[in-house]
């Protein structure tokens, strides 16, 4: 190549170069890029879906955890006031993380959730920590459930 010579036609000179080994279709990765960015635009949906997942498997475990209080029959009294009230909030996005408000509205939750001290203030009863343990489990199942929800979706992206 010569010094001065334009720049245009050393532009031919190197596509001349590619047509030596061949054509390449690109059909099949514009189809992919087209594919990424659909999948990139669910991913929103895809992480409430999560989201949702793990805050029901959160509210199942922790009514399952609850205890039920026990009345002498005929008091009129009946268990499972504090299991039926635990509710799930909304799924909300907080930066770059989704937050699902998990409840109970009974005002003596915390007390079992924790404990307290007897009637008489000379003894303790010990919490029964079904929201802490239930949050745990959750924890430590939660990056299996993300991943079989993102593994799903690449997949169909990847068909």
């Amino acid at each position: 190549m010569k010094i001065g010579q334009p720049i245009v036609e050393r532009r031919k000179r190197k596509d001349n170069a590619m047509e030596k080994y061949g054509k390449c279709d690109f059909k099949e990765l514009e189809e992919l890029q087209k594919k990424l960015e659909k999948t990139q635009k669910n991913m929103n949906i895809v992480m409430e879906s999560c989201a949702k997942e793990i805050a029901a498997r959160l509210l199942a475990s922790v009514k399952r955890k609850t205890p039920t209080g026990i009345y002498p029959s005929g008091s009129g009294k009946v268990g499972g006031t504090l299991k039926n009230a635990w509710t799930v909030g909304k799924v909300e996005k907080v930066g770059n993380k989704y937050q699902v408000e998990i409840k109970n509205p009974i005002e003596y939750a915390s007390y079992v959730e924790f404990g307290h001290r007897t009637r008489n203030h000379k003894g303790w009863v010990p919490g029964q920590f079904m929201l802490t343990i239930s949050e745990q489990e959750i924890q430590s199942i939660a990056p299996r459930i993300l991943e079989n929800k993102i593994k799903k979706l690449l997949g169909e992206c990847f068909r």
